[in-house]
């Protein structure tokens, strides 16, 4: 054991559910149980807990002592940056390292981007930490900080500078060999004239030493990693492609130092065979890694879209500052044609700006006064300043890239088959090298040697499992990338593969088919009360909702020029309605059941109510003091191409409900308008999630589409939720994939993309499979038993280095998917605040 392992430890964590003095006592006991625990302190006021342990796999132990206690340590996630990963069975190790960690909850390695994703205890586990395991492993790493924005397209730009360098060097080296190995077999007479200049040593000794230049050279990354891991057990594709060009590097250096160690007539040389090895494997790592630059690209557009360089107006004057320089609230002046510098509100000037960026709409938005704009934008022919409300990764554009990359980091499900089989590929392959050549060395004819190490080195060569461990990640990054290009994100990249699955689409109503923009188009006054005195009292209260109702209501309020109160005691009922107190009196505004609730009658004014709601608006009662004061209605337009993207989810099978808290009347008038048959009215957030269930019981995987804070539950049970980008953040938070600009094309292209990304990967994976399943065997000879011929070693390098070519190729057609929509037209309907 380790100095390092026995030194005391100093931990200091977050705990949650930290409420009283009792809470920490009885953290501190737990904690203070472990064996060599001393200095235990935990905080109330800061939530965090401090201790020093001596034990090894203390973090871990700290953590289920927490847990035991009945409290919680957060999760934290830390990025890693893994150098030296060239198959999936590189992957499979620093993984399996990884998750050895005290601590370590999950960890998933993506070999495309070559990044560690390792969710673990917050404050228990430390970067040093997973770097240690990494290089235990043999693998070199580093952390990157949590809001960098790394381009891969410059990190896979550097590989391929690096491996460029070393190929020229390979093939410069290796030309002269393949010249006097194969001019024999095409000039005659040309080995007898190099031996005649030369003498009859020099052709070989010339080849043994550029040989040796370029497997010390170039070749030198396969020796350095994959021998290591060969000795420790875990050979991986470095290991064979060390294995393959060593021993015919070395079976030549015997044949032409000590030939007389072989047995007669098998002192052949395969210097060319090593070299070219290394050569055209080089030649393919260059190709793939130029290939996977370009998987990366859609991040490598985002991050470009920020400006270096900001212009804030500071005493009346501009000064250009850097990006990094900007603070909130500065002020920022845009001129025509330049990119926004940062998220804000727009304070003077006006324009139109393309947020394409961000919602994938083509039409360039109008800026003024109070809107809001988002940094990385473009702006058009107009100038604004603005006021800074976000800058670094808080901004709009930082959380696309993150999300983006959290997506393309994801594995999926079907992952793990392909993780179990590559985890026992590069054993098997060199059991099955190992075989054929003790096959051929007993049942070969003569040279029989030179035959069982040709056959030999071919299965060592051809076997890719980079081809496996390429085919999922290559198609999450392009398919994640190209959905991001057009306004579609996926928050995690599991919901790629279940959103293929869905059979029923549910689409909550309000802001979802509608644009959740409503308008006041009656208010009916109870006796004896004025209209303007209880519209303003309603929107008095409504102007401290979030729901576009409210919205609606208060627009009303001010264009009657009506002052809105201060609210004290305000409560917002998540699918009932919104109450508080102004001036005095008791202000509620909602759906019928929220009065019932209340205790309030509203028989009085439920004809009229009727009579809106069979005219295609939505009824809302407004009470005072315990009384029914108004009743007031609103309608809202359907979002442009609702109905065809409705149509075209029905085009594809997949059947299309409602799931609304709208009064039935509403919401069944919605549903003809737009196509969908099955509706399920009147919901409450509770009754959403049931509705849900009952559709995925009777149908089978579901995807709820929502945008409020009472579709948050529904969005969470879906087995796939999809959150409206213009919606509020809690529902967001909620989703698996979010549509930026709102549009429901949306949904059909996030669909179609999952299509084609999971076809996209079965082509990958059945490449892979069927390509080692098919040539391993020729490889090993099985042609010859018919009479058909072997594979030579440098067939079997350049076979191998382009089955990755292929695959990662294959995956950059996804950047052609993914159609949009034909717009549709606009129509009023009418919508009911719990929607």
């Amino acid at each position: 054991m380790s100095d390092t392992a026995l030194r005391p430890r100093i931990l200091s964590f977050p705990v949650s559910g930290l409420s009283c003095a009792s809470c920490v006592g009885r953290v501190e006991r737990a904690l203070a149980a472990l064996p060599g625990a001393r200095d235990v302190s935990v905080n109330l006021a800061s939530g965090r807990a401090s201790l020093v342990l001596g034990a090894p796999g203390a973090p871990g132990e700290a953590a289920e002592a927490v847990a035991a206690a009945g409290y919680a340590i957060p999760q934290a996630e830390t990025v890693l940056r893994v150098e030296g990963l060239t198959c999936a069975s590189c992957v499979g190790r620093v993984e399996r390292a990884l998750a050895s960690v005290p601590g370590v909850s999950a960890a998933s390695v993506n070999l495309a981007t070559a990044e560690a994703q390792v969710r673990h205890a917050d404050g228990l586990v430390s970067a040093e930490d997973l770097v240690a395991a990494v290089e235990a492993a043999g693998y070199a790493a580093r952390a990157e900080p949590a809001a960098a924005s790394i381009d891969p397209t410059d990190r896979h730009a550097a590989e391929a500078a690096r491996l460029r360098r070393d190929l020229i060097a390979a093939a410069i080296l290796s030309l002269p060999i393949v010249v006097l190995d194969m001019g024999g077999h095409l000039l005659p007479g040309f080995h007898h004239a190099v031996s005649g200049l030369a003498g009859a040593q020099a052709p070989s000794l010339l080849q043994a030493a550029l040989a040796t230049l370029v497997l010390v050279g170039p070749g030198r990354r396969f020796f350095a990693r994959g021998v290591p891991g060969l000795l420790r057990g875990h050979p991986d594709m470095n290991a064979l492609v060390a294995l393959g060009a060593g021993a015919a590097y070395l079976y030549s250096l015997v044949a032409t130092l000590a030939p007389g160690w072989l047995p007669a007539g098998s002192a052949h040389l395969y210097f060319e065979a090593s070299v070219l090895i290394v050569t055209l494997i080089l030649l393919g790592r260059f190709l793939e890694a130029r290939a996977k630059g370009r998987t990366g690209a859609a991040i490598a557009r985002l991050v470009g879209l920020a400006p270096k360089t900001a212009r804030i107006i500071r005493d009346g004057a501009e000064t250009e500052i850097g990006l990094d320089a900007l603070r909130v609230g500065d002020i920022v002046r845009v001129r025509p044609g330049e990119r926004v510098s940062a998220d804000g509100l727009v304070v003077a000037g006006a324009s139109f700006v393309d947020e394409s960026m961000v919602t994938g709409e083509p039409v360039p938005a109008r800026k003024e006064p109070e809107s809001s704009v988002v940094g990385g934008t473009l702006n058009g022919p107009g100038g604004f300043d603005l006021r800074v409300e976000r800058v670094g990764a808080e901004t709009v554009l930082a959380q696309i890239v993150r999300m983006v990359q959290a997506a393309q980091g994801a594995k999926l499900p079907i992952q793990a088959l392909v993780d179990r089989v590559t985890g026992r590929f590069v054993p098997a392959v060199i059991a099955v090298a190992a075989a054929t050549f003790l096959a051929w060395l007993i049942l070969g004819p003569e040279p029989a040697l030179g035959h069982a190490l040709v056959n030999a080195i071919a299965v060592l060569i051809i076997a890719c499992p980079c081809a496996m461990g390429l085919a999922t990640p290559t198609s999450i990054m392009v398919g994640t990338g190209r959905a991001a290009e057009r306004g579609v994100l996926f928050r995690n990249g599991a919901a790629l593969q279940a959103l293929r699955g869905v059979r029923v689409v549910a689409l909550d109503k309000t802001g979802t088919l509608t644009e959740g923009r409503p308008r006041l188009t009656d208010l009916v006054a109870a006796a004896g009360i004025a209209e303007d005195e209880v519209l303003a009292l309603a929107a008095g209260v409504e102007a401290r909702s979030e729901h576009p109702y409210a919205e609606a209501v208060t627009l009303a309020a001010r264009e009657r020029g009506l002052t809105l109160a201060a609210v004290e005691d305000f409560e917002a009922v998540p699918g009932f309605g919104v109450t508080g107190r102004i001036g005095g009196r008791r202000v509620a505004v909602g759906a019928r059941r929220y009065l019932a609730r209340l205790g309030i009658d509203t028989g009085t004014l439920s004809a009229e109510a009727g009579r809106l709601a069979a005219a295609g608006r939505s009824p809302l009662y407004v009470a005072l003091d315990g009384h029914l004061a108004a009743l007031i209605a609103v309608a809202d337009p359907v979002k442009a191409g609702a109905a065809e993207a409705v149509a075209a989810l029905r085009a594809r099978g997949i059947a299309v409900a409602m799931v609304t808290g709208d009064n039935r009347l509403t919401a069944e008038s919605v549903a003809r308008d737009l196509g969908i048959a099955e509706v399920a009215a009147d919901m409450l957030p509770a009754g959403k999630v049931e509705a849900v269930r009952a559709l995925r019981a009777a149908q089978g995987a579901v995807a709820f589409v929502g945008d409020g804070i009472n579709d948050a539950p529904a969005l969470a049970e879906a087995d796939v939720g999809i959150a409206i980008g213009t919606g509020t953040d809690i529902a967001v938070e909620s989703a698996d994939v979010v549509l930026m600009s709102g549009a429901l094309d949306g949904l059909v292209t996030a669909r179609d993309l999952s299509g084609a990304v999971m076809r996209n990967i079965r082509q990958n994976l059945f490449w892979a499979f069927a390509y080692n399943a098919a040539l391993i065997p020729v490889a090993a000879g099985a042609l010859t038993l018919i009479g058909g011929p072997a594979l030579s070693p440098v067939l079997a390098a350049g076979a191998m280095a382009l089955s990755s070519v292929f695959v990662v190729g294959n995956s950059l057609r996804l950047r052609r998917s993914g159609g949009r929509a034909a717009p549709g037209r606009a129509g009023t309907v009418p919508a009911e605040r719990p929607a």
